[in-house]
């Protein structure tokens, strides 16, 4: 069974490859450079790595044909961010692929109503990113109810592991906050510190599209989310870390327009963008159809990528 992975040597990927070769498929992975994968794996050797400019490709309308032409019984595209991407994907495959996996994200939800939102909730995406993400899920399922494409797509939380940053307990991705909470200084967090994230271990989400291939009958036509078991408060985060740290938190609440002032302008737009989406996903639907089940929580998750970073001295 042929696999051509999209985007394959990204965080999930990394995870994700060595867990198919395990398995016993033939994995392409298609990727715009010749990249390594965050971690080092024997599997890597048994695969094929094709270099495609998918920008590139797409803009002359070839990269749906450039796929098929390497003849896949399952494509998974990590990096499918418009319709106008899924629908030349779905042109050139239809009626020649047992199984579609799109990588989705979380913020298709947007303002969610009820919390932990469930995959059934009415979606409220606000930003480009969001709008897109929902607007490309929306027409994959409608190919699937319209024409039988067998797709399905896996929405991920904030994705973390070792080698990059996770999302902190400010919403943002500067490494000094983590600093703070180590040294017992005081941090400083816009509001009152109640929004939420929602992070999931890159090997967790790989497990989730693992999954979705084992249980074809419940996948084909649904989306999930691929989270840890529970959200965090920024609050609640703040304060586990300090703790895991050795230390009592030393935490400050500021109204938002005083606390964007207190970080740079990127920090700040980021931390928007999450405390305005502030995730909480249910994972029911996925552990009840696919038989998911997250090794990490959120702070395990975390704690494992931060303790990457303090061993290479990348931040702390």
């Amino acid at each position: 069974m042929r696999v051509v992975i999209i985007g394959g040597t990204g965080h999930v990927g990394t995870y994700l490859v060595p867990r198919l070769v395990k398995k016993g498929y033939e994995v392409i992975c298609v990727t715009r450079q010749q990249r390594k994968p965050y971690r080092a794996h024997a599997a890597w050797k048994k695969v094929k790595i094709e270099i495609m400019d998918r920008t590139d490709l797409e803009e002359k309308n070839l990269f749906g044909e450039a796929i098929k032409s390497l003849s896949p019984n399952i494509v998974i595209d990590m990096i499918c961010f418009t319709p106008e991407s899924a629908r030349m994907l779905v042109t050139a495959l239809k009626g020649t692929v047992q199984h579609f996996l799109h990588c989705g994200t979380m913020w298709v939800h947007g303002h969610s109503v009820e919390v932990p939102a469930s995959e059934d909730q009415p979606r409220f995406p606000f930003d480009d990113y969001g709008i897109k993400k929902a607007a490309t899920e929306k027409y994959l399922l409608q190919e699937y109810q319209q024409s039988g494409f067998p797709a399905t797509m896996l929405h991920p939380g904030h994705i973390v592991g070792p080698g990059w940053k996770p999302v902190n307990p400010a919403g943002n991705l500067d490494p000094a906050v983590f600093d703070k909470l180590a040294n017992g200084a005081e941090l400083a967090l816009p509001n009152l510190g109640m929004e939420t994230l929602h992070h999931v271990h890159a090997d967790d989400v790989a497990q989730a599209f693992m999954k979705a291939l084992q249980y074809p009958k419940q996948a084909i036509g649904q989306s999930f989310h691929v989270v840890s078991p529970k959200a965090i408060t920024l609050r609640g985060y703040a304060e586990s870390m300090a703790n895991w740290f050795g230390n009592p938190a030393k935490l400050e609440f500021l109204p938002w327009e005083e606390w964007k002032r207190t970080v740079s302008e990127q920090d700040a737009l980021l931390t928007w963008d999450h405390i305005a989406h502030s995730p909480n996903g249910s994972i029911e639907k996925a552990r009840k159809l696919l038989k998911y089940a997250p090794k990490y929580t959120s702070l395990q998750a975390v704690q494992e990528a931060v303790a990457f970073m303090k061993e290479k001295k990348s931040g702390l």
